[in-house]
């Protein structure tokens, strides 16, 4: 079934489910009520004596026993609303509709990376906003280090076989997708780890069994009590205690408190890696994953489950009734080394736990991508020779598909730059934007929108969104220069370097221009380098003459008809040979009449 279909279909049974949820759930909160007022009723009646007593027994198990399946229901019903936002969000990313309905990533947003905002990664309508179906911020923060950081090849394949193997896999991202509740809000990563990987705050060991010898004699003093009917020896048992554990009292104090939102954290994580721990994968890397989430015969889930009933059982203590009976057991006490033990055993794993549910979040954004656009394929990578960029077909992802115009780009061997002129608004900026960003997909082991792509690892950088900046009292020029130099280090080392350079140096003069862009390009060529420039500026299409036959001037044209202008995006041979300056201002209303 195509996937439009497959989403639509799962989409209305879980809609009809959450209905039928819905229903289920006004039903049973009408039962309670009414349970509840029988047992109130019930109770009256035992209270007189016209009912026996074990009537209001049973009442009071049949109301906890609905209240039980009340939660179930509850907690079914927002699976399922959760289900529903799965689909629907899916279908608009199929539909070229998802803009600013995902996550866009804004805190990723690096103006001095060299590559990030020129190729439109982040922010609203990103391809971060595309791909992601992350739920937890670690989920994110590795998505967006594939997508900022060009992996090496042995990364890049293994990136690549997981996404294969989990394409067909839509119930397990369904299942994720409705496995506990809002866990980007819920899990305070930075906190969890840094409480994880803190120091024991309970070193001194050896009073453990010495507390545990004095909660053995507070029960013989209790037992003593309630045979001899003397209370002297509990007495004085609980005095010992009290002062045989003051000095760690506030170092027990605070363990307890500390571990409650950690705690919570963890248990909404379990969630996430019960659902993972039991699945079985062939591609090398997924089937790491699942492997770090054992140790010692015991899965994470579990770890995390007796963490959260060490948690509980302090929340006991909030009972006044049962505080007094826990005080001379030592309860607190008890439960304190309890999780400093939990956390000298599991804490160095929770980094990894978070990593690893990271990780997967990532590879899932990457497999729901290739499943909901088919039609996308996996690069080649050629690991050997000189750096190399050859897409049939190339489209941009974040353009709509009814409105895309793909487009053949070959760099590489005797071609290594492309000088692309054209009229504004022609393509020329998108033709860039759609290399690097497939350049991108392809070294982040993703699929590409391309008939074919054929790469070698590259570097990328680009200057298509250089700004000036009134606060450092830079302008664009400066800025823009600034960022080739960047580029021009960047070079000299490896892998190759894949430039993206937009209106080269249209900051200057034009002598100073086609002079400056001459020297740079040449020397990015002599160091391997390749990519392409945009002008249009007619004069600098001579920079492909000037620096020989590694250069190739490319164009897009534009046609002027009843008063508007048209293009058709194609890219063609040769420089352009008008500029469309002029009938753009006539367009709008200028008045640009010559004299």
């Amino acid at each position: 079934m195509p996937p439009a279909a497959e989403y639509l279909a799962r989409l209305d049974a879980r809609r009809n489910t959450h209905v039928r949820l819905l229903q289920l759930d006004a039903r049973l909160s009408y039962w309670r009520l009414a349970v509840f007022a029988a047992a109130a009723v019930t109770g009256w009646l035992a209270w007189r004596g016209i009912l026996h007593p074990a009537w209001v027994v049973a009442v009071a198990i049949a109301f906890v026993a609905l209240v039980k399946r009340h939660d179930t229901v509850i907690r079914e019903r927002q699976a399922a609303a959760r289900a529903i936002g799965f689909y629907e969000r899916g279908l608009a990313r199929i539909e070229d509709r998802w803009m600013g309905s995902g996550e866009p990533g804004e805190r990723f947003r690096d103006e001095g990376h060299l590559y990030a905002n020129d190729l439109d990664l982040f922010g609203r309508g990103s391809l971060f906003e595309l791909l992601s179906i992350a739920r937890t911020r670690a989920g994110e923060e590795t998505l967006a280090s594939w997508l900022t950081r060009p992996a090496q090849p042995p990364a890049i394949a293994a990136r690549r076989a997981g996404v294969e193997e989990l394409t067909p896999m839509l119930d397990l991202r369904e299942a994720l997708a409705m496995a506990g509740a809002d866990i980007r809000a819920e899990v305070h990563t930075e906190a969890l780890t840094a409480w994880a990987a803190a120091p024991d705050q309970l070193r001194m060991r050896r009073l453990r069994p010495v507390f545990a010898l004095l909660t053995a004699a507070a029960v013989a003093a209790a037992a003593a009590w309630a045979i001899y009917d003397t209370a002297w020896p509990l007495v004085n048992v609980v005095v010992l205690q009290a002062l045989i554990s003051w000095p760690v009292r506030k170092r027990i104090d605070h363990v307890l408190h500390a571990v409650s939102q950690p705690s919570r954290d963890l248990d909404v994580l379990a969630d996430v890696l019960q659902r993972l721990e039991p699945e079985h994968f062939e591609s090398p890397r997924l089937a790491e994953l699942c492997a770090s989430l054992a140790e010692e015969g015991r899965n994470a889930s579990q770890a995390i489950g007796s963490l959260r009933r060490l948690s509980e059982a302090h929340d006991w203590q909030h009972n006044l009734i049962f505080a007094m009976v826990s005080a001379p057991l030592m309860w607190g006490t008890h439960l304190a080394y309890a999780i400093e033990s939990w956390r000298r055993r599991h804490g160095p794993h929770v980094a990894r736990w978070l990593a690893t549910v990271g990780e997967f979040e990532a590879f899932s954004s990457l497999s729901a991508y290739r499943y909901e656009h088919p039609d996308d394929v996996f690069a080649d990578l050629v690991e050997e020779g000189p750096a190399r960029f050859e897409g049939e077909a190339l489209g941009h992802p974040l353009i709509p598909a009814a409105r895309m115009v793909a487009n053949d780009v070959h760099l590489g061997g005797p071609s290594q730059l492309l000088v692309v002129s054209g009229s504004n608004m022609s393509g020329k900026s998108t033709l860039l934007r759609t290399v690097g960003i497939n350049a991108v997909l392809a070294l982040a082991g993703a699929p590409v929108r391309a008939a074919s792509l054929r790469l070698t690892p590259l570097a990328v950088g680009a200057t298509l969104r250089i700004q000036d900046s009134l606060q450092e009292g830079r302008s664009r020029f400066f800025a823009e220069i600034t960022r080739v130099r960047s580029l021009a280090s960047l070079a000299t080392g490896s892998p190759p370097l894949l430039f993206l350079l937009d209106e080269l140096f249209h900051g200057t003069n034009s002598h100073d221009r086609l002079v400056g862009a001459t020297g740079v390009l040449r020397s990015l060529l002599d160091r391997g380098a390749i990519g392409l420039i945009t002008t249009h500026d007619l004069a600098l299409t001579q920079i492909a003459a000037d620096v020989g036959p590694r250069a190739v001037n490319v164009h897009f044209e534009d046609r002027f008809e009843s008063g508007e202008i048209r293009f058709d995006y194609r890219m063609k041979s040769g420089p352009v040979t008008h500029s469309n300056a002029l009938a753009l201002m006539r367009a709008v209303g200028l008045d640009v009449e010559q004299q």
